[in-house]
C-alpha cells in the first residue's frame, strides 16, 4: 500500500502539468516568428523608443535661439504732485522708460550645442539597439532550451509508459509468486526516479514560458510550442576571425554606444571652451522725461567681462572625460575582441558533435530501446541488465537533446558576439 500512495502522487502531478502545458490557445512559433512578434511587442523596448524620442526633442531645442527680453519702468509715486502713477502728458510730466533687449550667442555655442544633443541622440538610439541585441539573444537561448526540455518531456513519457507497463506485469507476477520483492522494489524505484525526473523538467518548462510570454508580450495563458527544424551539419570553415571583428565593430551595439559617447565628450569640450568666450547683448530703449531730451531713443550693448570665470572648471572636467571615454573604448574593442574568438571557437566545438550519423545512430538506439524491452519480458536477459541498459537509454537520449541545444547556445553567442545574424538559428 506504501508503494501505491508513493507513485499514485507523482502520476497525478504529471497529469496536472501535462493539462496546464495545453491550452486551448497554444501558440505555436518558429523563431522567425518569435522574433517578429518579439520586436513588436516587447515593453522594454518600447520603453527604450520613448527614451530615443525624448533626446531627439532636445535637439529641436538645442537650435532654439534666447528668448528676446522686454523690460519697463514706470513712475509709482511722484513727489511732486503727491499722485500714485501720476502722468500728464501736456504738462511733460510723468516718465515712462521700455527697454528691448537680444542676447546673441557667439563662438558657435548654438550649433556646438546642437551637436552634443544629436550625439546624446545617438547614444541612445546605440542603447536601444544593446538592449534589442541582449533581449534577442535571451529570446534564442529560452527558445532553444524550451524546444529540448519539451523533447526530453517525451523521453521521459515514453521511459514512464514503459516503466509503467513493466511494473504491473511484475507485480501480477509477484503476486503470483513468481518474481521475488527485490525485483519489484527495483522497478518501482526506477519508475519513481522518472516521474520525479519529469516534474523537474515540467517545472523548468513552466519557467521558460513565463520568460518567453514576457519577451513575446503574449497572452498570459498561453502555451508557447516551439518549431524547431531538424539540425544539419553545419560549415565551421570560412569563419574568418579577423573580418569577424570588424563586423562587430560595426554593428555591436555597446561598442558604437562608447564611440558615440567619445564623441559627445569631443564635442562637449568644444562647447565649454566656446562658453568661455563672452555673449553679446543688443538692445533698444526708448526713456521719457527722464533724460536730457524729452524723448530719448538709444541703442544698448552689453558684454560680461570674463575676468575671474572664463568656465576653467568646466573645460577641465571636459578634457578628463574624453580620457575616460577614450579608455573606456578601449576597453570595449578589447573585449569585442576576446569574445568574438571565443564564440567561434566554441561554435567550432560544439559543431563538431553532430554529423549526418547521428540520426542513424538515434533511430538505432530507439530500434534497440524496442528489442531490450521485448528481451526482459520474454525473460532473455536479467533485471540488472535491463535497469542499467533503461538508465544508459535515457542518459544517452537526454545527452543527444542537450547537444543539439548546445548548438543553438554556440549560434546565439556567435551572433551575439558579433552583433549581427551570421549563422541562422
Amino acid at each position: 500500500m506504501r508503494f501505491k500512495v508513493l507513485f499514485v502522487i507523482p502520476l497525478l502531478i504529471i497529469t496536472s502539468a501535462l493539462k496546464a502545458q495545453g491550452p486551448a490557445d497554444t501558440l505555436a512559433l518558429n523563431f522567425q516568428d518569435a522574433e517578429k512578434q518579439f520586436l513588436a511587442n516587447n515593453l522594454e523596448l518600447l520603453t527604450q523608443k520613448y527614451n530615443i524620442d525624448a533626446s531627439k526633442a532636445l535637439i529641436t531645442q538645442a537650435k532654439l535661439w534666447d528668448n528676446p527680453t522686454l523690460s519697463t519702468d514706470q513712475n509709482i509715486y511722484d513727489g511732486g504732485s503727491k499722485k500714485f502713477f501720476y502722468h500728464n502728458s501736456n504738462l511733460g510730466q510723468g516718465q515712462v522708460f521700455v527697454q528691448l533687449s537680444q542676447v546673441f550667442s557667439t563662438a558657435g555655442k548654438r550649433g556646438k550645442q546642437v551637436q552634443v544633443a544629436k550625439d546624446n541622440a545617438r547614444v541612445q538610439e546605440a542603447e536601444f539597439n544593446d538592449l534589442m541585441r541582449n533581449l534577442r539573444y535571451n529570446l534564442q537561448l529560452d527558445f532553444s532550451q524550451l524546444a529540448t526540455l519539451i523533447e526530453q518531456g517525451k523521453v521521459y513519457q515514453v521511459e514512464i509508459s514503459s516503466a509503467t507497463n513493466l511494473v504491473n506485469g511484475i507485480q501480477k507476477s509477484f503476486d503470483a509468486g513468481n518474481t521475488s520483492m527485490k525485483d519489484l522494489v527495483r522497478l518501482k524505484a526506477l519508475l519513481f526516479g522518472l516521474q520525479n525526473d519529469r516534474i523537474e523538467n515540467s517545472r523548468q518548462i513552466n519557467d521558460l514560458q513565463t520568460e518567453l510570454k514576457t519577451l513575446l508580450g503574449a497572452n498570459e495563458t498561453a502555451y508557447i510550442n516551439p518549431i524547431t527544424t531538424d539540425q544539419q551539419q553545419r560549415q565551421s570553415t570560412g569563419l574568418d576571425i579577423p573580418a569577424l571583428i570588424e563586423l562587430a565593430k560595426v554593428n555591436r551595439a555597446d561598442y558604437l554606444s562608447n564611440q558615440y559617447q567619445l564623441n559627445s565628450a569631443t564635442h562637449d569640450l568644444a562647447y565649454q571652451k566656446a562658453l568661455s568666450v563672452p555673449d553679446i547683448t543688443v538692445g533698444v530703449a526708448y526713456d521719457k522725461n527722464s533724460s536730457y531730451a524729452p524723448n530719448y531713443y538709444g541703442l544698448q550693448i552689453g558684454i560680461p567681462l570674463p575676468f575671474f570665470n572664463r568656465n576653467q572648471g568646466n573645460i577641465k572636467s571636459a578634457t578628463y572625460n574624453i580620457k575616460s571615454q577614450e579608455s573606456t573604448l578601449k576597453s570595449s574593442e578589447a573585449r569585442l575582441k576576446n569574445e568574438v574568438v571565443s564564440a567561434v571557437r566554441q561554435y567550432q566545438l560544439t559543431q563538431e558533435l553532430f554529423s549526418t550519423q547521428q540520426t542513424a545512430f538515434n533511430e538505432q538506439y530507439d530500434k534497440l530501446f524496442s528489442n531490450m524491452l521485448k528481451s526482459f519480458k520474454e525473460r532473455q536477459i536479467g533485471l540488472v541488465e535491463f535497469v542499467d541498459f533503461f538508465d544508459t537509454y535515457k542518459d544517452t537520449k537526454l545527452k543527444l537533446l542537450q547537444q543539439q541545444n548546445s548548438l543553438q547556445k554556440s549560434i546565439a553567442d556567435l551572433n551575439f558576439a558579433t552583433g549581427t545574424t551570421i549563422i541562422k538559428p
